[in-house]
């Protein structure tokens, strides 16, 4: 697909270490397990038969009865989560809520910059299908962006850095993808929940989704409204030289050579990370405790456009005269 990123230079690393895996499930540590679900990952932190534990992010629409199916064979039928919290609102991160909340009485959290889109306040800023290059980013401009309605469910998270209903952790906050997403990070063995401030697959491209092979990239382009937050909170992230990671897209990453390329990461996020051209590149869009308050204008990417019908109409013509030649040769030939 045409597009607008720009392309990773080759930089042959060995190869990381991948969470232990067994079928959809990411062993990240003994009381941390991601689920994959579809393109994205949700994470349950807690041990197992344990009942206080927590619920980070849920997935795409139509999640709920899988994650709920999971949670309780991991924790015990009718053990609802003490909390469930959320790296960002986005369509892909929120889907499964109104099915866990007909099912469990639970408090949701998230930052407060991040309510308005939660509380049906305001919608995202559009999402930019010209970056990325691939068919996920093109597709991006059919991706839902109006806020859902959690009413009294859902809060904001606690000023002082706390997770909600478990210990040991606490969020980080890390804007750029949305102006009010989180990670959260445990300090007694450097585990990581990034959400999408970086992922672990090259998530515009439909391929490398389906294959899942694991490389740390920037956040996703098509929905980063902020690119200078972006780069900070990456570098935010680095600094807590994180052993474990578990991203909102791709397979969770540990060990030495991991934080070898999240330092190349933040080195080079200028150039490997940051399109080119794009609506939100040169102005992000901005944001405040009551949802969008302006946006950049849509860039004019008209001369995509051009190649892309020129593409396609290449397409259709070498095929029409593949068929019409086939046609001639058969009754050449019978």
């Amino acid at each position: 697909m045409i597009g607008l990123a720009r392309k990773l230079p080759s930089r042959k690393t060995p190869s990381v270490e991948v969470a232990q895996r067994s079928g959809s499930l990411y062993h990240l540590a003994p009381d941390v397990v991601g689920l994959r679900l579809g393109m994205v990952n949700v994470y349950f932190l807690g041990k197992p038969g344990t009942s206080n534990w927590v619920l980070v992010d849920a997935g795409l629409p139509g999640a709920g009865k899988k994650i709920r199916k999971f949670a309780a064979q991991r924790f015990g039928a009718g053990i609802k989560p003490a909390a469930i919290i959320l790296t960002h609102g986005h369509f892909d991160h929120v889907g499964g809520l109104h099915d866990l909340l007909a099912h469990w009485n639970v408090n949701v959290f998230a930052h407060r910059l991040e309510l308005p889109y939660l509380t049906g306040r305001s919608s995202y800023p559009p999402p930019d299908p010209s970056v990325g290059g691939g068919l996920l980013s093109w597709a991006s401009r059919f991706y839902p962006i109006k806020p859902i309605v959690l009413g009294s469910h859902v809060q904001a998270l606690p000023g002082d850095g706390s997770v909600p209903g478990i210990e040991g952790w606490r969020w980080l906050h890390t804007p750029g993808h949305s102006v009010g997403h989180i990670s959260l990070f445990r300090d007694t063995d450097r585990t990581m929940i990034a959400g999408d401030a970086f992922v672990t697959v090259c998530q515009e491209s439909l391929f490398c989704v389906l294959t899942q092979k694991p490389e740390l990239r920037g956040p996703p382009a098509y929905f980063t409204c902020d690119w200078q937050a972006a780069h900070e909170s990456v570098d935010y992230l680095l600094s807590m030289s994180p052993m474990r990671v578990g991203a909102g897209h791709g397979q969770p990453l540990i060990g030495e050579q991991m934080l070898k390329d999240l330092r190349q990461l933040a080195r080079h996020f200028d150039v490997d990370s940051v399109p080119r051209q794009g609506r939100y590149v040169e102005n992000p869009a901005l944001a405040g405790l009551h949802g969008v308050l302006s946006l950049p204008p849509t860039a004019d990417h008209s001369s995509g456009r051009v190649l892309l019908l020129v593409a396609v109409t290449v397409a259709a013509l070498w095929l029409g005269t593949a068929f019409i030649n086939r046609r001639r040769r058969q009754k050449l030939f019978g």
